[in-house]
């Protein structure tokens, strides 16, 4: 009876402690910006989505936290917006999806050289160990899965092209990773072309693979909204019983196709725009709590089957 009375003594001191801090907390207001593409394609229309869903339930749950957000559809005006955040702002917090790695790593390190805390979603900058925070989903798993799957269903002398994304560090992880898995397997990498992560560059590059390459058994779309592109390429030539195309992210309209067992998508790998979510909310704890949220967050990607296919379908979703 002594222990369990002791047991309840200590967790309401504990919570008196939470209580007393977060009071404490609240005396001051906490700037937080938040800087991301703009919705130009279905991946970054949910990654949007997600963002504004967090941003209105955090500030709802904590008065001291005041959110700046802006969206940019090319690097030099995610530039200009960061600048501002901290020029006319005075953001405490940054959280950051860079449009590009390059252009983005010099304004990201004026923040930090400020004495600001930053953290850095999906895309590394060019200069490694300026973020407090970086979360991300699994990009060499994301490329190796896809790999795999490649090696584990083509025959050796099989040809396949690829489509890469905007030139940044993790389209190189997925690239090194995917030509990795590959090793050994004995299938041809025809050609590798950025699609830049959109329909309509995709079907370009897809046009071009197709006039130039007589064989091709399979596409690493490597992102669904260019897995889109290709597909209306494909269909366009009249050559959809030649090929299989495999994209990533879980993309709903992608993923109920998986579902019904449509031979031309056998497969897909997960990388979830809602990890914007797990970015914003993380940063918020560094301001409300004493929660240790610095380092790096990296969410697993997982091969999408039509055996599995069901638990990754969500009809509701923007993306």
């Amino acid at each position: 009876m002594k222990r369990r009375h002791f047991f309840g003594a200590t967790a309401a001191l504990a919570m008196a402690a939470i209580l007393g801090t977060a009071a404490m907390a609240q005396d001051k207001t906490y700037v937080i910006g938040v800087s991301i593409p703009s919705a130009t394609h279905g991946f970054m229309g949910g990654l949007n989505w997600h963002a504004q869903q967090t941003i209105d339930r955090l500030e709802a749950a904590y008065p001291q936290l005041d959110f700046v957000l802006a969206t940019a559809g090319e690097p030099g005006k995610q530039v200009d917006d960061i600048e501002d955040m901290l020029a006319t702002r005075n953001i405490d917090g940054l959280v950051v999806l860079p449009f590009e790695s390059e252009p983005l790593t010099s304004p990201v390190k004026a923040v930090k050289d400020a004495g600001k805390w930053v953290t850095v979603v999906d895309r590394g900058l060019a200069q490694e160990g300026i973020e407090d925070l970086y979360v991300a989903g699994d990009n060499t798993a994301f490329g190796r899965v896809a790999g795999e799957f490649f090696k584990g269903n083509l025959k050796s002398g099989a040809k396949i092209v690829v489509l890469r994304g905007i030139p940044t560090t993790l389209d190189n992880e997925r690239v090194e990773a995917f030509e990795a898995a590959l090793e050994g397997s004995g299938v041809e990498i025809l050609d590798k072309q950025h699609g830049n992560w959109n329909r309509d560059d995709a079907f370009t590059v897809m046009q071009d693979y197709l006039s130039k390459y007589p064989q091709i058994d399979a596409v690493w779309a490597a992102d669904d909204d260019m897995a889109v592109g290709v597909l209306e390429a494909i269909a366009q030539s009249g050559r959809e019983k030649e090929m299989w195309v495999v994209g990533g992210a879980g993309m709903k309209e992608i993923i109920k196709r998986i579902m019904d067992k449509d031979p031309q998508l056998p497969a897909n790998v997960t990388y979830p725009p809602a990890l914007i979510s797990s970015a914003i909310e993380m940063t918020a704890l560094r301001f409300v709590s004493d929660t240790p949220v610095y380092g790096r967050f990296i969410i697993g990607s997982t091969l999408i089957t039509p055996e599995n296919a069901e638990r990754f379908y969500f009809p509701d979703s923007p993306f």
